[in-house]
């Protein structure tokens, strides 16, 4: 992901960020392999953000993602939170996060939360 992105649209956390309280931090594993993982950071107390969505290239199109979103809708639902958002690529590359966010009812909607408008994001949220 780093790779494809610009340096200026580059909104992924590092090892430091995940570890800040607002972060949840999700694994999904086989035995001792890392399949994919994802976080949930608290906006406020009704609105969270998708982050660090990944999976393994080894494990793609294999169902990882959607399970660890599953989970961190449940979370979402299980805070009270109302609204779910996040920002994604919007290069060829992330056509897959894109349809996969689309199918569990996220919709387009502008920059939230400290983000600005910038060419290479796409901004989704889901009313929960």
């Amino acid at each position: 992901m780093r790779s494809i992105s610009d340096p200026e649209s580059k909104h992924a956390l590092d090892v430091q960020g995940l570890c800040l309280p607002a972060i949840t931090f999700w694994t999904a594993r086989d035995g001792g392999e890392v399949l994919g993982c994802g976080a949930l950071l608290e906006l406020d107390r009704t609105h969270g953000e998708i982050k660090s969505m990944r999976t393994a290239q080894s494990h793609l199109r294999k169902g990882v993602a959607s399970k660890l979103l599953e989970k961190i809708i449940q979370a979402a639902h299980g805070r009270g939170y109302i609204r779910l958002s996040l920002e994604t690529g919007a290069q060829v590359e992330f056509a897959p996060a894109r349809s996969m966010y689309t199918r569990f009812g996220f919709e387009a909607c502008e920059a939230f939360g400290a983000y600005v408008p910038d060419p290479n994001s796409i901004f989704m949220t889901l009313e929960l």
